[in-house]
């Protein structure tokens, strides 16, 4: 094997390795977070963890990456590690598909049905439809995520020949030979698997290494089953190095990981090697070839799912018992309700700003509670002053200061259009939903200085407030729901709400100022008044910053021409201006 050979491997494995990724990213765009979400909402039904995990992990074709996110789960508190056990049992059967994909390349024969099952066949027209979508669909996203699939694939299955085909010299070579015969050594053949997926951290491509040595014909399965046992085992170091820092719970996922694959291999190897001492596997010495990598790396996998599924439960206990609980009990132990925000999620971009979204509607929704409190509040005059409007405004920035930095995170990552959409959005609007708790926790701190210093605002003027409140109260929640479902059309009405709410609180300071100059209002009650009208105002305005921002950052191809047309001048808007304003009627004067 001289030193072009050498450059053709190492090519060969570089196109090998870059098209699984690219495949990989392709299909992960193409699924938008929704597995992952799937994987998120689990129930503790642990067939369907099995099958689930199985599931993602065959279409986004990594182990360690759905393994990974699982770890992400659990740290954050999404999952417990009896739904977590499932879902790793399933990963290590879904990665078997890659295996079987790859175990084409070694079909071999005549007849055109067979010649079209070959990649060499069919791989340049998925790369030449790959390569269409993806340069003139500049307006289809999804299209070009299809494409760079059908890319990823094609390059994936050239470098895969192309690394068969460099090694095929290394047949007729003595030394190779010796070097597979010395990892016939069982031991030795594991520690080797074990080492290789190590490096690359990804069993699917360590695997498709061993199937492209098979086309020397010098690797007997004497040699490859040892290999793909430590395979297995290595793909544990992605889950050990994404353990790293996380919380305890988190820590004990990986070490399910670990176990599962370990013991898993220790049992399956003592029993193969003591039956075949029994009985002699006479094809042990026979070649391996790619199909029959595939074969040996499913049944392994699968039987060990089979085995571990009624024992999953020890699992977990052994997981607990070799990271045991701290006395007293670790603070990590109650998941921050922010941990959600876990960096291991930036790995799937699509899923992190799901997430994100999830969180600023939860941000969103305690300023909606802490104004409910509020309006509650100022209804009742003999309540005790409740201080979950001060607690809420504390969280609230917690929160505006995670997100941000969360999302700023993201930004630097792959995105779709859309998403890239939703995180300009989100960074706008996460601000805006900080600054509602702001003003609603002003409007609580006047109420408790009226308290405080025993002012009494006039019947009218509180029946007045009441309604300007109510008014705030529908908007916002007005306001969420048209956030939460990025729904452009309640986004446009938004302004027409506001607006019409500015015409009332305009009537309100003026009868403000009628009560005043009668006598009817004390100058101590009118300033505090005046200070809740103006909160409830800026709480209203932050509402309409947010449809405002929803409808400038939506793209044109997003609007209808009937959402072009300029708010004012629009039909909707004059009737959803009608509607708030008949709703909410100022009582009649008192003179």
């Amino acid at each position: 094997m001289d030193i072009f050979s050498i450059l053709t491997l190492a090519g060969g494995l570089a196109m090998f390795l870059f098209g699984m990724n690219t495949m990989g990213d392709g299909l992960v765009k193409v699924s938008g977070g929704r597995l992952d979400s799937i994987l998120e909402k689990l129930t503790p039904n642990r067939i369907k963890g099995v099958l689930l995990g199985a599931a993602v992990t065959a279409v986004i074709q990594s182990s360690s990456a759905t393994t990974v996110m699982v770890i992400g789960f659990v740290n954050s508190g999404i999952m417990n590690l009896t739904q977590a056990v499932g879902v790793i049992m399933g990963a290590n059967i879904g990665t078997t598909v890659t295996s079987w994909i790859l175990s084409l390349t070694g079909i071999s024969g005549g007849g055109l049905l067979i010649s079209m099952l070959k990649p060499s066949s069919f791989s340049p027209v998925l790369a030449v439809i790959g390569i269409v979508l993806t340069m003139t669909a500049k307006d289809n996203e999804r299209k070009r995520d299809v494409g760079s699939i059908l890319l990823g694939f094609a390059v994936l299955m050239f470098g895969m020949e192309t690394m068969s085909g460099a090694v095929e010299p290394l047949a007729e070579n003595e030394h190779f030979t010796s070097i597979l015969t010395m990892f016939s050594n069982p031991v030795l053949g594991v520690l080797a698997g074990a080492v290789l997926t190590a490096v690359i951290q990804s069993s699917s491509a360590s695997i498709g290494i061993l199937q492209a040595l098979c086309a020397t014909g010098a690797v007997p399965y004497a040699a490859a089953i040892p290999i793909i046992m430590g395979q297995n085992i290595g793909t544990y170091v992605t889950a050990m190095i994404s353990a790293v820092g996380a919380g305890r719970n988190a820590k004990r996922a990986s070490m399910m990981h670990l176990y599962f694959n370990l013991i898993g291999t220790i049992v399956f190897m003592a029993a193969f090697y003591i039956v075949n001492a029994a009985v002699g596997f006479s094809f042990l010495d026979d070649a391996a070839n790619a199909a029959g990598i595939a074969m040996v790396h499913s049944l392994f996998n699968i039987a060990c799912c089979v085995a571990w599924f009624p024992f999953a439960g020890l699992l977990v206990k052994l997981a607990v018992r070799t990271i045991p609980d701290q006395r007293p009990k670790a603070p990590e132990e109650t998941p921050d309700e922010l941990a959600v925000l876990d960096d291991r999620f930036l790995e799937k971009p699509a899923f992190a700003v799901k997430i994100c979204r999830d969180t600023t509607v939860q941000m969103a929704e305690m300023a909606q509670r802490s104004l409910n409190c509020c309006i509650r509040l100022l209804a009742d005059g003999t309540g005790q002053f409740d201080e979950q409007t001060a607690v809420i405004e504390k969280r609230a920035a917690r929160y505006e200061a995670a997100l941000s930095i969360y999302l700023m995170k993201i930004s630097s990552r792959s995105l779709s259009a859309q998403d890239s959409r939703q995180i300009s959005v989100m960074l706008q609007c996460i601000r805006d939903f900080e600054r509602i708790a702001d003003h609603v926790a002003s409007v609580c701190d006047s109420i408790a200085a009226l308290r405080e210093k025993e002012i009494h605002i006039s019947e009218s003027g509180m029946q007045e407030l009441m309604v300007y409140a109510g008014a705030t109260q529908d908007i916002l929640s007005h306001t969420i729901a048209a956030y939460r479902n990025m729904d452009l059309a309640k986004a446009r009405s938004i302004e027409a709400y506001e607006e019409a709410t500015d015409s009332m609180s305009v009537e309100l300071r003026q009868r403000h100022i009628d009560r005043l100059r009668s006598g009817r209002c004390s100058m101590d009650a009118g300033l505090i008044l005046e200070e809740m009208i103006t909160a409830f105002e800026h709480v209203l305005d932050h509402c309409s910053y947010v449809g405002t921002c929803m409808i400038r950052i939506y793209s044109e191809e997003d609007l209808t021409e009937q959402d072009k047309i300029p708010l004012e001048d629009s039909r909707e808007f004059r009737k959803d201006y009608r509607k708030i304003r008949e709703k909410y009627v100022l009582p009649e004067r008192q003179e």
